[in-house]
């Protein structure tokens, strides 16, 4: 266990440090010395390039975690596993590029009326794709060996270092577009090259293999489980990026951009969740392992109560100081057409933290199969949402999308989760959460407006009274009771210490 501590509390300075970085970029260097169409060009570069990546990858990431305990064996180069996980995605790189090479012309089309600057840059996203996909095998490889701090602190703060020289170096007109774009590609090749000396010193890299230690029962086991892999992969590659593809084709990239920096906000408020659902997993697999349905949906209900609850309350922080967020954006009149994609992200944040771990129960149930339905159901959902609402509502219609997308289909989710599994992350204390999200905007309605002084010191003093009006509401109705025991916990220590 002191690896695994040791190296997580290492990977979560890094992440903290990177989202410093990752505001001070997108707010004040980004925003300031990017058009909006350049910021959605590079992000429709990038999001191109990393669905290309999820197919060429082939699932190897994920099979690998998954089998590597077949093949470890440091004394014997573990059987050549570096030699399999670096070829199938090879394989995978060399098989997506030759159909996006034949797919050029329907893809120039679907970006043609509104993004054609993306055209001048359609061949970039091959070695963009290699370069993405070899930086996952590497980094993972490494997370496999246990090996997490380090490839974290390259992604989160390296890559953003490298960024930020070439957005600094485009700004002050030392390159032009294509040389951004060719600085942003060189920028991830760099982070993968790192990734790359960084495995080759750690970890066994043999490229010696024994085909004979390919049983049949072992590449049947591997083919089964990556096919299925792949199968739900083809759907969540599309509607992750389907939102921001469709709006760059229908309304162009200077729409794309807005909507990347609301994108960029509504990411703040699911980000404390993602540590709640990593140590919960564990806890569900082992209680669903031993068919303790009661244990399962215990923890679902708690992980959801203190999910609504995070998420909830940053969302009602954000949202109360739209208005003086754009106003201290630099250029924030053009991207405040974003105010409403950041509630509607926000929303469906909160629809995806509160049910989304009832995916889980079913991942790791004997219904597991179940996830590739919803993955199906999802993707087509996405599709049509898509398909109705930018054309007539544009980045607001995006986020409506989705939030509708998420509505839906987490819905229909938990129907599952109920029937099969047996859990319902509802209780009274999420009507009374909720209750004191919407009693606490309309508080936020009656404060007086301090912007006109400085949008700074209303955002001080809104927030903190918000949030101290939001945990004396937590604590006094004991929504959370693991929050509750923690604060009388350390007053208890508190008390001691005097």
């Amino acid at each position: 266990m002191g690896i695994i501590i040791k190296q997580s509390l290492k990977g979560t300075v890094w992440t903290y440090l990177g989202a410093v970085l990752g505001f001070v970029t997108q707010f004040f260097i980004v925003t300031r010395f990017l058009d909006p169409e350049v910021i959605g060009l590079t992000k429709v570069f990038f999001e191109v390039g990393m669905l290309c990546t999820g197919f060429a990858l082939l699932g190897v990431t994920n099979s690998g975690m998954r089998f590597f305990p077949y093949f470890n064996d440091s004394e014997n180069g573990h059987h050549g596993f570096f030699f399999y996980y670096t070829m199938i995605p090879l394989i995978g790189f060399i098989l997506v590029s030759c159909i996006y090479c034949l797919c050029r012309e329907p893809v120039l089309s679907f970006f043609a009326a509104n993004s054609p600057v993306f055209s001048d840059f359609f061949y970039l996203v091959i070695p963009l794709v290699f370069i993405l996909t070899f930086w996952q095998v590497f980094e993972n490889y490494s997370n496999i060996n246990m090996k997490i701090a380090f490839p974290k602190g390259v992604r989160e703060v390296c890559l953003r270092i490298f960024l930020i020289a070439a957005y600094m170096l485009y700004a002050f007109g030392y390159i032009g577009l294509n040389g951004l774009m060719y600085l942003i590609l060189i920028s991830y090749g760099l982070c993968m090259i790192i990734n790359l000396v960084y495995v080759r010193k750690t970890s066994v890299t043999s490229f010696r293999h024994d085909n004979s230690f390919i049983t049949p029962e072992l590449r049947d086991k591997y083919l089964k489980y990556t096919g299925f892999l792949l199968l739900a992969a083809v759907s969540g590659n599309i509607m992750s990026q389907l939102d921001l593809f469709m709006l760059s084709s229908v309304k162009g990239l200077y729409s794309a951009g807005v909507y990347t920096i609301a994108l960029y906000m509504a990411n703040v408020v699911d980000m404390p969740s993602r540590s709640i659902v990593a140590i919960s997993t564990p806890l569900a697999a082992d209680a669903l392992k031993n068919g303790d349905f009661a244990k399962a949906n215990d923890l679902y209900k708690k992980v959801s109560i203190n999910q609504l609850m995070i998420t909830g309350t940053l969302l009602l922080l954000l949202w109360i100081n739209m208005d003086n967020i754009y106003s201290i954006l630099p250029n924030g009149e053009k991207f405040a057409e974003g105010r409403y994609v950041v509630l509607f992200l926000g929303l469906s944040k909160i629809i995806i933290t509160t049910l989304g771990f009832g995916g889980v129960l079913i991942q790791f149930s004997r219904y597991y199969y179940w996830t590739l339905f919803i993955s199906i159901f999802l993707t087509v959902l996405t599709i049509f949402t898509n398909l109705w609402f930018i054309p007539k509502f544009g980045i607001s219609g995006a986020a409506l999308a989705t939030f509708i997308t998420c509505l839906i289909s987490y819905c229909y989710q938990q129907y599952l989760v109920q029937r099969k599994v047996k859990a319902n992350p509802f209780t009274w204390k999420t009507v009374e959460m909720a209750g004191i999200i919407i009693a606490l905007w309309a508080i936020n309605e009656c404060i007086p407006s301090l912007s006109v002084v400085s949008p700074w010191l209303d955002i001080v003093v809104r927030s903190g009274v918000i949030l101290l009006l939001a945990c004396t509401a937590v604590l006094k109705f004991r929504i959370s009771p693991e929050v509750n025991s923690m604060v009388e916990n350390f007053i208890v220590k508190i008390k001691v210490k005097k």
